[in-house]
Order: structure tokens, then C-alpha cells, then sequence
């Protein structure tokens, strides 16, 4: 398949300590790649060196066929990005945000106006088109802020935490159009931190912590080689109590967390039936997915 993102190596440190620690990876064609991590994994930087925003101490970045930083003015022509806060311009409407932002690449306003329309389209936003930023939520804000990474029909989307902040609507929507846009042939790079986003998403996933590439492949891959394929959610006061006593004899793994314990099972029937009969615990059974894999692989403690 060809490789749009190739890193090889790539290291990056400050004041001594190594925030990116000997990645590789390669991102196809068409693809939706996730690269997840907890809070100081490495990621944000990542992405800072394979835009060519800075320079990597040691390894080699190529975007669509193009050394960066060398040459990463040139790649970043063919490239969108969606950033994780929102910097529309509030002075501007809806319409003026795309037109100034595609003077940036060396479009003509004709050349932004006639792509307007479907850009707005895209975004549902065909109704605010003269609407101050101001005035719009913060779905609308979110989706302009897609539609302005696509004024330059870009090969090659980053986007980072697209929906931190949206309701469930607008979250569904925004992944309705990242899909289409894979369909579309385009090439997405997308960092989250909603597992559910990624597992939804994801033709493949990198997971990320202290610098280090500690995972790779697709999130059923992911699921299928890291856990169990059942689990079952015990609540309750008593549930760590109860856990200790009793969690080994029906799962072949648990971690407790708080007043819950996750039980990682084969075959959940007996613990289930187990459960059935405490009156005193409530519990969830579900089939395993990619946040049991992250917190499996990155701790379940808090990052700051």
C-alpha cells in the first residue's frame, strides 16, 4: 500500500528528557490512523515534527513523498489540519473565515468562493453562512473548523481531538463526515482521547507512552492479542472486599479501581451467575474494547 506518513526513528527531547523515543510508523493511502496516548505521551509532538513545525533531534519524517522539515512548506500545501482548540476568527462570518483561510495556500477568492458551498454543505452549516463566529455553538465552531482544513482539498487531514467538548449529536456527525472523507480517498492522522472514537474510526491505531510506540495494529487486533474477550463491571461498596475474595475463582484477570472491579473473563456465564445472588453488588457484562486495551497498556492513574 503507499505510504503517505513514514517516520523512522523519529527522537525528540527537552531539557534532557526524551518525550519521543525511536518512533516508527507508516500511514497508507485512504486510511484513518489514530494515535492515542495518555496526557504527556509524546503525541502533540509528534505531530509538531511530521508538520515540520519543529525539528526532530534524530530519525526521518516523509509527508506525501516529501522530506520534512526540509521541505515542509511544500508538503503542508497538500495538508488540512484541525487543531484541538477552535481559532476561528470572531471579527468574520462563517463564509470570510474559509475565504481568508484559503488566501493562505495561494487560492484566489473566485477559486474559495466557488468551493464554499459544499464545504458549508459538508459542515451542515449552508444556513450560517453570514453568521458572526460568535453566534454559533460549539458543534458549528467544530465543524467550520473541519471545513476550513479542507478549503485546500487537502491529501492529508491531522486532527487533533476533534470532538473534546461536543454533544453526542455532533460528535456523530463530524464522524459521519471524517468516514466520508476515507471514502473519499483522503488520508486521516487522528489523535483522541474517546476510545469509542477511535475503535469507531480507526482503520489502525498507534498507542503511545513515555515517548514510546508500546502498540500497533488495528483496534480488533488490539482487542484480540491485550484482553480478554469478556468483562465483567462490579459495583459497590463492597466490590473491592468482594474482589479479593472471590474475583480469581471466575476471572482470569481483575484490577480494582475505586468502589469498581473489573473482572477479565473467557467465559463470564458463571460469574454472572455468581453475581446474580449478591443482593449488595450491581455489575455490567459486555464484550471487551479498546479502553480496556489502553488502560491495560498505560496504567490506570491519573496524568497530569
Amino acid at each position: 500500500m503507499q505510504s503517505i506518513i513514514q517516520v523512522t526513528g523519529l527522537q525528540k527531547s527537552y531539557a534532557g528528557q526524551r518525550v519521543v523515543d525511536g518512533l516508527d510508523l507508516s500511514i497508507h493511502k485512504g486510511e484513518c490512523f489514530g494515535l492515542l496516548g495518555p496526557n504527556g505521551a509524546g503525541k502533540t509532538t509528534t505531530l509538531r515534527m511530521l508538520l515540520g513545525l519543529i525539528a526532530p533531534d534524530a530519525g526521518e519524517v516523509t509527508l506525501l513523498g516529501l522530506p520534512v522539515p526540509q521541505a515542509a512548506r511544500e508538503a503542508r500545501i497538500r495538508v488540512g489540519v484541525v487543531p484541538q482548540m477552535d481559532n476561528l476568527d470572531p471579527d468574520f462570518t462563517v463564509a470570510e473565515n474559509l475565504l481568508v483561510y484559503g488566501r493562505y495556500f495561494g487560492l484566489t477568492d473566485g477559486e474559495v468562493e466557488a468551493r464554499i458551498p459544499s464545504l458549508l454543505e459538508f459542515a451542515n452549516l449552508t444556513n450560517k453562512r453570514d453568521a458572526k463566529v460568535p453566534t454559533l455553538s460549539g458543534g458549528m465552531k467544530r465543524r467550520l473548523t473541519l471545513a476550513r482544513a479542507l478549503v485546500n482539498d487537502p491529501d492529508v487531514i491531522f486532527l487533533d481531538e476533534p470532538t473534546t467538548g461536543l454533544d453526542p449529536q455532533a460528535r456523530h456527525l463530524i464522524w459521519q463526515r471524517l468516514r466520508e472523507l476515507t471514502q473519499q480517498g483522503k488520508t486521516l492522522l487522528l489523535t483522541t482521547h474517546f476510545m469509542d472514537e477511535a475503535e469507531r474510526l480507526c482503520h489502525r491505531l498507534a498507542v503511545m507512552d513515555n515517548g514510546r510506540l508500546i502498540s500497533q495494529g488495528s483496534p480488533r487486533e488490539l482487542i484480540e492479542q491485550n484482553i480478554e474477550p469478556q468483562v465483567v463491571e462490579v459495583f459497590g461498596e463492597t466490590s473491592a472486599e468482594w474482589a479479593n475474595e472471590h474475583a480469581a475463582k471466575y476471572a482470569q484477570r481483575f484490577e480494582l479501581s475505586g468502589e469498581s472491579a473489573f473482572c477479565y473473563v473467557q467465559d463470564a456465564q458463571p460469574l454472572v451467575a455468581h453475581l446474580q445472588a449478591q443482593s449488595a453488588l450491581r455489575y455490567v457484562h459486555r464484550p471487551a474494547n479498546l479502553e480496556d486495551v489502553f488502560l491495560k497498556l498505560t496504567g490506570r492513574e491519573m496524568r497530569e
